[in-house]
């Protein structure tokens, strides 16, 4: 494996944190038919094609439905980096260990910077009211996650050179919307509350009433009473008479 390690295992995790399924079936699905000696085993298996064929239909209808994508985003948190660094650590595995540690770290840690950019721009798409743009853009996502995953195989340094710079024009352009991605995360909150899902902030409590603190003995002690017209007189010699 050795140099092929780093870009292939940088490729898959920035393509797990946009569509972990559709990365696992299209390697799988390559070493399926091609029986590529770089592509780990273990993705060819029966059951795990099944299972992420599966998993990539759902999430091929739940990725283009408002706000339903983005409780998606939020499930796959933890999901999308675990594979990310589940295929970098058997990419490297039949090498050394070594190997794979690296694998492992640079596919999770891809997935899941790669993960927060996807849900940002989401969190901005959304602030539109019509479902057109989120078909579009999940559309696009899962044919350039298929694509560049597909280059990958045969030219694992050009489509890490693509996969970087998707990664970098997807941070600025987070950077670029924070402001329309604030304004949706109050609406995705207030939509969380309305079908449960989110708890409600708790209101501020009231100011305790002045009853309650004399009752406890913690009352607010009296304003000054006013000074007494002798008090407030100069006395440049206070002597005694």
């Amino acid at each position: 494996m050795g140099a092929e390690l780093i870009p292939m295992a940088f490729t898959t995790g920035w393509g797990s944190g946009i569509n972990a399924y559709a990365v696992v079936l299209v390697l799988g699905l390559a070493d399926k038919v091609f029986h590529l000696s770089q592509i780990p085993n273990a993705l060819a298996r029966t059951d795990v094609l099944v299972g992420a064929g599966i998993l990539f239909v759902l999430e091929m209808f739940a990725d283009k439905i408002p706000y339903i994508d983005s409780a998606w985003d939020s499930v796959h948190t933890v999901v999308r980096p675990a594979v990310g660094a589940t295929i970098g650590y058997l990419i490297g595995h039949e090498t050394a260990s070594l190997d794979a540690a690296i694998g492992a770290a640079t596919g999770g840690v891809t997935a899941l910077i790669s993960h927060g950019i996807k849900a940002g721009l989401r969190a901005a798409v959304n602030t539109s009211p019509e479902p057109a743009s989120n078909i579009l853009v999940s559309t696009t996502e899962d044919v350039t996650v298929t694509g560049v995953t597909a280059l990958a195989i045969a030219h694992p340094w050009w489509a890490a050179a693509i996969a970087l710079l998707f990664l970098v024009l997807g941070a600025f352009l987070v950077y670029k919307l924070a402001g329309r991605i604030r304004r949706y995360k109050r609406r995705y909150d207030a939509w969380g509350e309305r079908v449960g899902i989110a708890v409600p902030p708790e209101p501020p409590e009231p100011p305790e009433p002045p009853e309650r603190r004399e009752r406890r003995g913690t009352a607010a002690p009296p304003p000054p009473s006013p000074a007494r017209d002798d008090e407030r007189l100069e006395r440049p010699f206070d002597q005694e008479t």
